[in-house]
């Protein structure tokens, strides 16, 4: 069976994403952001898509799995118990079980990669969409860091 990994893309570019994911054999990523968008260039959903797609992985984004804006708020506020409250409170939402649903057919198909922002998956709430695929497909969890850029070839 295939492993089930995570990654954030905080303080990363585009690139490293991509050949972070290629070094683990990742073939299609799940995208488990409430609103597929970003300031950071190249992580919005058509470009973010379309670098994995020239990279031969497959994108979807499940919006159920996504933090509601509260979550998010806690989160960037560094209040990480109050953000996994309010995920586990939404992850009991129809929407986000008709996503995980989802996440837990796709993940045991092909090497699968949440994605979310956060660099560090312990004050993500992808740690805890990761538990709950896991839980049921049996998969082991590998958290992928990305290196970030080197400050003199930006």
């Amino acid at each position: 069976m295939p492993g089930l990994f995570t990654i954030g893309y905080e303080a990363t570019r585009i690139e490293a994403v991509v050949d972070t994911l290629r070094a683990a054999g990742v073939a299609m990523v799940i995208d488990v952001r409430a609103i597929a968008a970003s300031r950071k260039p190249g992580f919005s959903k058509r470009q973010l898509a379309a670098s994995l797609d020239a990279a031969g992985i497959a994108y979807v984004h499940l919006r159920g799995l996504g933090t509601p804006k509260a979550g998010r708020i806690a989160a960037r506020a560094g209040r990480t118990a109050e953000m996994r409250a309010i995920f586990a409170a939404h992850l009991r939402t129809d929407p986000a079980q008709a996503a995980l649903a989802e996440a837990r057919h796709l993940a045991p198909t092909r090497p699968c990669c949440l994605l979310c922002f956060e660099a560090d998956h312990e004050a993500c709430h992808r740690l805890l969409v990761a538990e709950a695929v896991a839980a049921e497909t049996r998969q082991p969890v590998t958290h992928l860091s990305v290196p970030p850029p080197d400050f003199f070839n930006n």
